[in-house]
C-alpha cells in the first residue's frame, strides 16, 4: 500500500492562494465559488485554520465574500481589497450529464493580488502546505504573488483545473515544476501527460517521473479516483450516494481531504477512500460547499 506518512509534516498552516469569485447559474441564484475557496471552507469545516490569499473589489460581492468567510470563522487576513478591478464572477452552465461549463469573467480583483502583501500573509501563517491552481496565475500580478509564496519553501500542492482559455501548455508546466503533489482529472492528464500507450495509470506515471512530483492524484469521476506514488499506487471506487445534484463542488472537495490527509500522514488508501467519499456526498448538494458544520464533524469522527 502507499504511504504519504510524513509528506507534509511540520508546524504551521496550510495556505492557499488563487481565485475567489462567484458561480452564477442560468437559475438566477448566485452561489460563492472558486476552487481556493472552496478548499479553504472545507477544511475550516474539518476543523483546520486555513489562511486563504486571494483579492476581492471593494463592491457588495466583496463584502458578501468576506461575511460569509467570518461567518463561518474563516481567516481573513490574506483577502486584499481593490479598488479598481470587481470581484470575480463566472456563469455557470450543467450540460444534460452534469457536467459544469464556465464562462470565467477577465481582469477580476483575483487577478491583481499583490506579491508582497501575500507572502507577508503566508509568512505569518507559518505555511505547513502551499495550495494553488492554475487560473489565478493567467495575469501577471497574481502569477508573481503564487511564485513569491511558493519561494517561500512549504511543499507545494498543485491542483491543475485546467480552465479553457485560460490556459497554456508551458504556463502549466512552469507550475508544475517543483510541485510535490500534482491533482487532476481524467481530461486533464490527457491534454497534460507524456505522450504513449497505457491507461491513466501509465499516463500519470509519466506525468509524476517527468515533473519529480511525489505523487499524482487522479481523479476519475463516477469511476473514483486514484493515488500514483513514487511509493506505490492505489484507486478507490466511490460508494453509493444518493441523487446527484451537481458536481461542480467535487474535485474541491475531494481536494480538502486530501490536503487534510497529508497534513495527518494518512496512508494513501485511507486517504483516497476519504476523499472519494466526500466529494460524492458533496455531489448531492447545490453548490460546491456545505455550510453545515455537522456533515464535518460526522466525517471527523468517522476518521477518527
Amino acid at each position: 500500500m502507499a504511504d504519504t506518512k510524513a509528506t507534509a509534516g511540520g508546524a504551521g498552516r496550510p495556505v492557499l492562494i488563487g481565485e475567489v469569485l462567484f458561480d452564477c447559474f442560468e437559475d438566477g441564484s448566485v452561489v460563492l465559488g472558486g476552487a481556493p475557496f472552496n478548499v479553504a471552507w472545507h477544511l475550516q469545516g474539518f476543523g483546520l485554520r486555513p489562511l486563504l490569499v486571494s483579492r476581492v473589489g471593494e463592491d457588495p460581492l466583496g463584502e458578501r465574500l468576506l461575511a460569509a468567510m467570518a461567518g463561518w470563522g474563516m481567516d481573513t487576513a490574506g483577502i486584499q481589497r481593490d479598488p479598481r478591478h470587481p470581484t470575480g464572477t463566472v456563469q455557470v452552465r450543467l450540460g444534460e450529464d452534469g457536467q459544469p461549463a464556465f464562462d470565467i469573467v477577465a481582469d477580476a480583483a483575483w487577478d491583481h493580488i499583490d506579491a508582497a502583501a501575500a507572502a507577508a500573509a503566508a509568512r505569518a501563517a507559518g505555511p505547513a502546505l502551499l495550495y494553488h491552481g492554475s487560473l489565478a496565475a493567467r495575469a501577471a500580478p497574481s502569477r508573481a504573488a503564487i511564485e513569491a509564496l511558493r519561494r517561500l519553501g512549504a511543499p507545494t500542492f498543485v491542483d491543475v483545473n485546467l480552465r479553457p482559455p485560460w490556459w497554456s501548455q508551458e504556463g502549466v508546466e512552469t507550475l508544475l515544476a517543483g510541485a510535490r503533489w500534482i491533482k487532476l482529472n481524467d481530461e486533464e492528464l490527457g491534454a497534460l501527460a507524456a505522450a504513449g500507450a497505457g491507461g491513466p495509470a501509465a499516463r500519470a506515471r509519466r506525468l509524476r517521473g517527468r515533473f519529480g512530483a511525489e505523487a499524482v492524484l487522479l481523479t476519475l469521476g463516477a469511476q473514483g479516483a486514484m493515488w500514483v506514488g513514487a511509493d506505490g499506487e492505489c484507486r478507490v471506487a466511490p460508494p453509493p450516494v444518493g441523487a446527484v445534484a451537481d458536481t461542480v463542488g467535487a474535485g474541491d472537495a475531494f481536494a480538502a481531504v486530501a490536503l487534510l490527509g497529508l497534513l495527518a500522514g494518512w496512508p494513501a488508501q485511507v486517504l483516497v477512500a476519504r476523499a472519494v467519499a466526500f466529494a460524492a456526498e458533496v455531489c448531492t448538494v447545490r453548490g460546491a460547499t456545505i455550510d453545515d458544520p455537522a456533515v464535518y464533524r460526522r466525517h471527523r469522527e468517522a476518521w477518527a
